[in-house]
């Protein structure tokens, strides 16, 4: 609501909670639910298998010396071809999901929404007017989500001494947990410019009635790139860096429970070979 609305929500973060809940009751917090879980559990699906996935056959193919050596190129090569496939199945509920926030009386449910966009714009002007900034995004986000996440992780179980392949499941949840909460941050603050994009792109009738290159332009020049970068920034690091903390504790859990192992670049020289 902040970047779709901020004439009118500019009373901050905490205050646009107050906004919404008077205005609209409390219940308002939760439009866009569906659309928000059926997209980001798609999403996540591909995300995390597909990095874990291209992550382990790249390591795989440059053998143990050069995937350690180039471990931040593989997180970054490998989040961002995972990510992009994730998109193309996002991209749909997530221009869903900004339709019923910026027009609550859209329709009264998700698969509403959804089969009203189809009829009324088509598949490419209604789900895929976003493709690009969601690329733009989620991409980047990704790739800094995930190095970030990496590169802390390390660092942390370095500065205590920690084996991953050893650890407690307390451990291991500590350090997804502090590791997830830093990369969220990270990749909220790299990503939110094309995010703000993404929410004003998908608003009715935003930026003209263009090509969405035009509108884009159109959108990022009335916009500023002060205000692009900074409206609801506060809320996104919040919900970002706990949404990825969490994300990472639940993957590491699940991943424990099941048995299997998670995979963990290791350097050669610290085995003397």
């Amino acid at each position: 609501r902040m970047q779709l609305e901020p004439e009118v929500y500019n009373r901050g973060f905490i205050g646009g909670f107050q906004q919404v809940i008077q205005n609209e009751g409390a219940s308002a917090l939760l439009t866009g639910f569906g659309p928000t879980f059926t997209g980001y559990f798609v999403q996540g699906w591909f995300k995390f298998g597909g990095v874990e996935y291209f992550k382990i056959n790249t390591a795989q193919a440059l053998g143990p010396q050069a995937a350690w050596d180039n471990r931040t190129s593989i997180y970054l090569g490998a989040s961002a071809a995972a990510e992009f496939i994730a998109d193309i199945f996002l991209c749909p509920l997530e221009a869903t999901r900004i339709r019923l926030v910026s027009q609550p009386d859209f329709a009264p449910s998700m698969f509403g929404a959804f089969a009203r966009l189809l009829k009324e714009e088509g598949l490419i002007k209604g789900f895929y007017s976003g493709f690009g900034p969601i690329c733009f995004k989620q991409i980047p986000y990704t790739m800094a989500k995930f190095a970030v996440q990496g590169k802390a992780a390390e660092m942390i179980r370095a500065s205590f001494g920690v084996d991953p392949e050893n650890a407690s499941s307390g451990t291991t949840m500590a350090v997804a947990l502090s590791s997830g909460t830093i990369a969220g941050v990270a990749a909220a603050i790299i990503s939110h410019p094309a995010d703000t994009l993404l929410s004003k792109v998908n608003k009715a009738g935003a930026g003209g009635s263009g090509s969405i290159m035009s509108r884009l332009v159109n959108i990022a020049l009335e916009t500023g790139i002060v205000k692009l970068c900074t409206q609801g920034l506060l809320a996104r690091c919040v919900m970002i860096g706990s949404l990825t903390a969490g994300q990472f504790a639940i993957f590491d859990s699940v991943m424990s429970a099941l048995g299997a192992k998670k995979f963990h670049f290791h350097d050669p020289s610290a085995d003397g070979h």
